[in-house]
């Protein structure tokens, strides 16, 4: 690998990958997971606990240790909560209603009021309702510490970004169909640190292809760190210390759902809707417009249009929209595998153990060989679908479906510490 390719900046020991998954796709933010996950499981086997949860939400869950976070909403989005369970118990903890709005706007049928998922370190955790406000709670008494709700953004289809930590930062994307730019807040006292408005000229393009959905990632170079964050019409690169552009390249596409994924020295782009593409642009130290000529390889057939894919380096996994799962070779995007599924997918793909996980809205989930084979290892059904993405911490799975929470785990699992 090329001395100038670009890895995730967060680090983490094997025990502490065992412990946290502080970010909606886990400790390297790419929905890698280390440590024992189980193969099979139903209602009725290797189910430790089951907690109906309260409104509708798609936030996925966030785990600090013994404390699991997420969010949730009254149906019709007048009321919003953030959820505290205890994850070795599945005990509800505390339901803190963190915002009210006596007039929602409208929302996708697909979406919710809680769907931005938290992120939590080891005192805190960040919940963010898009349009809506964006708060910071103790993560052990759930005391809200500070809240704003003044960054405001028309989504038209309900809020989606999910927002991520960096050093003291909370960083995330507000790209509506009337304003368009990304924010750094104050982790500790929610002031505004940088905004950044989009570079793009959105002059005389229709405003429902200027907004998105996407969540970004922060990389690290020789030369420092970089966040990278998809919009609409193009992905950027900013210093994510002063939110100054680095760099950007233009592709055609607007409500960007999957996040960008860096795997082996190449960063993975989802161009979203109309008809996502996958693109694979191999990284060097690029600075100000990158020409559509770096771009290594694209695939346009069976690319997600929500979820967010998977790589271990040597292959890349993706389901689309309707179930088609897809096995690429990394360095020259060659479709090595095609298997319909069945259902509908809006859950991101896990890789954990040599095995990649899809999740459908149906409530199955597919367990397959994470290589070139494409051997289906097991088919788990649950009763309720999954919008939100999996969790694994302290050697199980947790899963929130439409209704419930979920801990799911082997014979071979391990127990959480007692306390905090």
């Amino acid at each position: 690998m090329s001395k100038w390719c670009w890895i995730v900046v967060v680090f983490w020991g094997t025990s502490v990958w065992a412990q946290q998954w502080p970010d909606f796709r886990g400790p390297q933010a790419n929905g890698t997971a280390r440590g024992p996950v189980p193969l099979r499981w139903s209602e009725t086997e290797n189910v430790v606990w089951k907690t109906p949860l309260p409104g509708r939400g798609w936030s996925t869950p966030v785990i600090w240790q013994r404390w699991l976070w997420m969010t949730t909403a009254t149906e019709e989005g007048k009321k919003q909560f953030a959820l505290q369970v205890d994850a070795q118990t599945g005990k509800l903890v505390r339901q803190v209603l963190v915002f009210e709005n006596p007039q929602p706007e409208p929302i996708n049928p697909l979406n919710s009021y809680a769907s931005p998922s938290p992120v939590v370190d080891g005192q805190r955790v960040y919940v963010h309702f898009g349009t809506y406000g964006t708060a910071c709670l103790d993560i052990h008494t759930g005391r809200i510490l500070w809240s704003r709700r003044d960054l405001k953004l028309d989504h038209k289809e309900g809020p989606g970004s999910s927002p991520i930590l960096w050093q003291d930062l909370l960083i995330f994307h507000c790209d509506g169909m009337d304003v368009q730019y990304v924010v750094a807040l104050d982790k500790h006292t929610g002031e505004i640190r940088w905004r950044t408005n989009r570079s793009v000229d959105f002059t005389g393009i229709d405003p429902d292809f200027r907004k998105a959905y996407s969540t970004p990632i922060v990389v690290s170079t020789p030369q420092g760190e970089v966040l990278v964050s998809a919009g609409a019409q193009a992905i950027y690169g900013y210093d994510p210390r002063t939110g100054r552009e680095l760099w950007r390249l233009r592709y055609r596409g607007f409500s960007n759902v999957s996040r960008p994924v860096l795997a082996g020295g190449m960063l993975l782009i989802n161009t979203g809707y109309v008809r996502a593409q996958l693109w694979a642009l191999p990284w060097k130290h690029y600075r100000g417009e990158i020409s559509p000529k770096s771009v290594l390889w694209r695939v346009v057939r069976n690319v997600p249009r929500r979820s967010s894919i998977a790589s271990d380096g040597r292959w890349v996994f993706l389901v689309d929209d309707r179930g088609v799962a897809s096995c690429l070779e990394l360095f020259t995007g060659r479709r090595v595998w095609v298997k319909r599924l069945g259902g509908n997918y809006s859950a991101s793909v896990l890789l954990a153990q040599g095995r990649v996980y899809f999740f459908s809205q149906e409530g199955l989930t597919t367990v397959m060989e994470a290589g070139p084979e494409g051997r289906v290892l097991a088919r788990n059904q649950l009763a309720d679908g999954m919008m939100a993405s999996p969790v694994v911490a302290h050697g199980a799975l947790f899963l929130r479906t439409r209704s419930a929470l979920y801990r799911i785990q082997d014979s071979q699992g391990h127990s959480l510490p007692a306390g905090r």
